[in-house]
């Protein structure tokens, strides 16, 4: 006797095939690892924004992007490892975070570089666009022993009150 092929027939009561999405006053992180190339900073970048509009929040991504890419980009030119870019979501505020091999945190400015100059103009960007940033080296990371963290925080602007 031949069995007919069974159809599934969905249920009413079936939970959703996805976990529903995080909602916009709670945490998360992304974190993405580099390697030591210089595709890296557009990666990070790409990556960045692609997580920060999926979230809704465009009105960070523009000096986000500035300023990870950066980061990043000093990363990638004066260290010889990876690096990791994280982004951490605390309502209302973003932290972006990056990681790599090197302990040795960059020197302060200690006038801004002239119009010539082909670097030196990474912490005063910091400085005039990120609400808060800061460093630190690190004792063990990801890829082992050493290495520093530079972060930088954007906040989210409430919108303006209404007064009727």
């Amino acid at each position: 006797m031949r069995k007919e092929p069974r159809h599934h027939e969905p249920s009413s009561a079936a939970e959703p095939p996805h976990p529903a999405p995080i909602p916009f006053h709670e945490p998360w992180q992304y974190e993405l690892r580099i390697p030591c190339d210089p595709r890296g900073p557009r990666i990070a970048r790409l990556t960045l924004r692609a997580a920060l509009e999926a979230h809704g929040l465009s009105e960070l991504t523009d000096h986000a992007e500035l300023l990870a890419c950066e980061l990043a980009t000093n990363s990638v030119r004066h260290t010889k490892g990876p690096a990791s870019v994280r982004l951490h979501w605390l309502h209302p505020v973003l932290r972006v975070s990056v990681w790599d091999l090197s302990p040795e945190l960059p020197h302060p400015f200690r006038k801004a570089p002239s119009v010539y100059a082909e670097n030196g103009r990474g912490l005063a960007i910091l400085d005039l666009v990120a609400d808060r940033w800061g460093g630190c080296a690190t004792d063990d990371g990801p890829y082992g022993t050493n290495g520093k963290t530079l972060w930088f925080e954007l906040a989210l602007t409430p919108p303006p009150t209404l007064t009727a």
